[in-house]
């Protein structure tokens, strides 16, 4: 679509910050407004102002307006003539419109554009709402088709966890402060969680758990329910009903009971006076969410009670007033497992705690499972606790916030990951049993209507939300696959662009094709083969650390020495994992000729020189996946380079920063995992790329003046195992090199490191001549968890392109450190066109 009259608009482009997301109803260009009937008249079919229904007529009224620049009276009555009419079935009953519509579910809705009326009936006033969002989506995008039909969602439950604390902190939040808390209370002014309800509901979200599972027992006072109620009453008219996490010690560390045995009498009757509180407070609170015994949390263990006792005792108190309970199946003993143990596996943990307890939990309570048995990593076996919970009605947690994967700094597209999951068929008692299409559905155990999904999503008061424009897209996507786990990736993934970016072709494609790669590169550059995301998991779970996977007991093992690699999972050998599946899958993964390679190392154990299917060694595949993934990150600020013009200039400009640094951030991974299991096997690449840099210069082989050479830890991300810092906190320094190099247009990149608690400054030098100048400054301009070492976290690249170098030039580097943050840097690269290096 990139006609004249888009060539017409460039230079009309307005900066946009990204609030809107993908409700920004931008106008169409003429000749299309041209194409597009709409009725002349809203008619809403109730006319209670914080309704959905009234919501729904407002929306749709200043949609239009936006879209195709034209106004549209909104009334309450039914009249002759054409008009854009929504309400529920039951209203246009009672208005006396006949309507013929297919059976709708709780939350489904009718859309027909055919005729003069367009009809928008919903099953329920959220139905209706939901309906005319759709309607909505499809004249932004400038499809004026005629058509007819109903939808119904795949799923009742479809939810957000917000990991919020009460002190306005977010728990794996990259975006800012909560919307929710501050100061241990509940906001003041709603408008910005107003505003998220809004993107909830044209997603069909229909509940949010707005505090951290590891929940602060605060949120209980009169003052924070009273609180509760405002937030409640902000996100209502949207059909987002709120729930919030307890603390399950609450009764003796908030109540002044001496226990909170769930069993105790006076701990039960605590219970249900808090929760009858609660409801007067909020009539129509969702229910809980509860985190018990896992990761040091308080729960039911503690008194010999079983997960199901302590389930129900918040189960029981709920009912009277119909909510439920969402028990996170994301129980582990944290401190006791013992690596020398070849049985001892952490992802046997979730099945051993419940598949026992199946017919134990009351009929509102729902088991909510993480979609791997491990903790949201790039890749994981589906958890095969969906195939115990026959009685037990259970949900599947998703994360949006991308904790492991590059926590919004890296692109990385989710949908088609989750889709790996919610596509895979458990084959239970040897029937067609699909995690999203039969299990999630409630359809294979006739458990339909309290089943579902969340998403641990922590968006911020960043008008981004997520820290970064196309993360958005995984809330999107989540959203849409909630209500349909069979919709296409791809599919989902146009919308979201062409809602957020516009029409034009080449920002589709490109978007398209550097989000479906996303995935795939960053699992290749940082844990491929089953093996986990590869980070400092006792840390900030953001860059390279692979031997923090193992020796400690938070049993994320890789089990990784001089001579193999990879959990043995399988019955006979190992942890007896395997046998947790039914009995094809089972089958499946016990023996490694039939386990797919993606998960090789994720259910065996085997030597670096063990053959892939591919026909390369396990090591070799390591190391070529890692260039691979570091090559096509390479490739997408070089795309987006090319939407310049196409897109405003704010949402390019802050996408391209986070791009190209995602793009040395991938290197940092590539040569920090290489060198690390290099150094560990001692296994040369055929290649001969691992630890051979021939367009870098290191530092510490510089002319320095006023630097220091040191070690870093861990050693393997540092290029040539040593780096320079400054020999004081606010001293200048300088590093300087004579190249050696072929005349020629070279790009010039300068490893450091950006640690927060200071912003050093930085100018590089040819022959006495800036090239650029840059600060320290990632912690006011990323969201991901900020380091105070020298690390894989803190390791960033910046590039200046372009640059005119003839052989014996002078290269130099001057630094002044600040604070915390020495100036420290690790080398110079010199890169001819097109090297990735």
């Amino acid at each position: 679509m990139r006609g004249l009259w888009f060539l017409a608009i460039l230079g009309l482009v307005a900066a946009e910050d990204g609030l809107n997301a993908w409700l920004r109803y931008a106008r169409l260009p003429c000749n299309i407004v041209k194409q597009a009937a709409v009725p002349p008249n809203i008619v809403a079919l109730n006319a209670t102002k914080i309704s959905p229904i009234y919501v729904a007529s407002q929306e749709l009224q200043k949609g239009i307006k936006g879209i195709l620049g034209k106004s549209l009276n909104v009334t309450h009555e039914t009249s002759e003539g054409p008009s854009i009419v929504v309400g529920t079935i039951a209203a246009f009953t009672d208005s006396g419109i006949s309507i013929e519509t297919p059976e709708l579910e709780e939350d489904g809705f009718w859309l027909s554009t055919k005729g003069d009326t367009v009809e928008i009936v919903g099953q329920n006033e959220r139905g209706a709402l939901y309906g005319a969002f759709e309607y909505l989506s499809m004249l932004a995008q400038a499809n004026f088709t005629e058509v007819a039909y109903a939808t119904n969602p795949s799923a009742a439950i479809r939810w957000i966890n917000q990991w919020d604390n009460m002190d306005g902190t977010i728990e794996r939040g990259y975006a800012g402060l909560s919307i929710f808390f501050k100061d241990n209370a509940l906001v003041s002014n709603v408008t910005r969680v107003a505003e998220y309800a809004r993107l909830l509901a044209s997603i069909r979200v229909n509940g949010i758990i707005i505090n951290n599972v590891n929940a602060n027992a605060m949120i209980l006072s009169d003052t924070n329910m009273a609180g509760l109620a405002k937030v409640a009453d902000a996100m209502r008219p949207w059909g987002v009903k709120i729930g919030i996490s307890l603390n399950f010690a609450s009764p003796q560390t908030f109540g002044g009971l001496n226990t909170f045995d769930p069993l105790d009498k006076s701990v039960i009757a605590w219970w249900t006076g808090i929760t009858d509180k609660l409801y007067k407070h909020v009539p129509d609170l969702a229910g809980f969410l509860v985190k018990a015994n896992s990761e040091g949390q308080p729960g039911p263990l503690t008194y010999n009670r079983t997960l199901s006792d302590g389930a129900n005792l918040f189960a029981k108190a709920v009912k009277p007033h119909g909510g439920i309970v969402m028990f996170r199946a994301f129980v582990y003993d944290y401190q006791n497992l013992n690596e020398s143990n070849w049985k001892a596996d952490r992802a046997n943990a979730a099945v051993d705690f419940f598949r026992d307890l199946d017919d134990k939990f009351d009929d509102n309570v729902v088991v909510q499972v993480k979609y791997g048995p491990i903790d949201f990593q790039v890749r994981e076996a589906p958890s095969p606790l969906f195939a115990h919970l026959k009685q037990t009605a259970s949900a599947i947690e998703l994360q949006v916030t991308q904790e492991y994967l590059g926590q919004q700094c890296h692109l990385v597209y989710l949908p088609p990951l989750w889709k790996e999951i919610l596509n895979f068929d458990l084959r239970i008692d040897g029937e067609k049993s699909v995690i999203g299409s039969d299990i999630l559905s409630g359809k294979r155990f006739n458990k339909k209507g309290l089943t579902g999904y969340a998403a641990v999503v922590n968006v911020g008061q960043n008008a981004t939300w997520l820290g970064t424009h196309l993360a958005m897209s995984n809330l999107y996507g989540y959203g849409r696959l909630a209500w349909d786990p069979t919709v296409d990736e791809v599919a989902i993934l146009e919308d979201w662009t062409r809602l957020t970016f516009g029409l034009d072709d080449t920002i589709r494609e490109t978007i398209t094709r550097m989000s479906m790669e996303s995935w795939p590169a960053y699992e290749n550059y940082t844990g491929n083969l089953g093996i986990q995301t590869l980070t400092d998991i006792t840390g900030p779970h953001f860059g390279p650390n692979p031997q923090s996977m193992d020796n400690n007991p938070w049993g994320q093992w890789t089990r990784a020495d001089a001579f193999s690699i990879g959990m043995d999972r399988t019955v006979k050998n190992g942890t007896g994992y395997a046998g947790q599946y039914p009995a094809e899958v089972a089958a499946m993964f016990e023996d490694i000729e039939t386990t797919p390679d993606d998960l090789l190392l994720w259910f065996h154990h085997v030597p670096y020189t063990h053959v892939l299917k591919n026909g390369k060694t396990v090591i070799q595949h390591f190391y070529d996946a890692h260039y691979a993934g570091a090559e096509t990150a390479a490739t997408f600020s070089v795309q987006w380079a090319k939407l310049q013009g196409l897109i405003d200039q704010q949402r390019f400009d802050e996408m391209a920063f986070r791009l190209t640094y995602q793009a040395g951030h991938a290197i940092v991974w590539r040569d920090a995992i290489n060198e690390f299991y290099h150094n560990l096997s001692g296994i040369a690449d055929a290649q001969d790329r691992v630890g051979k840099h021939p367009w870098r210069v290191e530092a510490e082989s510089m002319t320095l003046r006023g630097y220091r050479v040191t070690a870093v830890n861990p050693f393997e991300v540092a290029s040539g195992l040593r780096i320079v810092q400054s020999v004081g906190n606010s001293s200048s320094a300088s590093v300087s090199v004579t190249l050696n190099y072929t005349a020629g247009t070279y790009d010039l990149a300068v490893a450091y490191y950006d640690l927060y608690e200071g912003k050093a400054s930085y100018e590089l030098f040819l022959n006495d001549k800036s090239i650029g100048s840059w600060v320290g400054d990632n912690e006011d301009r990323l969201g991901f968890t900020l380091t105070r070492g020298i690390d894989g976290h803190s390791a960033t690249r910046i590039t200046f392109k372009g640059v005119e170098i003839k052989e014996g030039d002078v290269v130099r580097v001057d630094a002044k450190a600040n604070g915390r943050e020495t100036a420290p840097l690790d080398y110079i690269a010199v890169l001819p066109p097109g090297v990735v290096d």
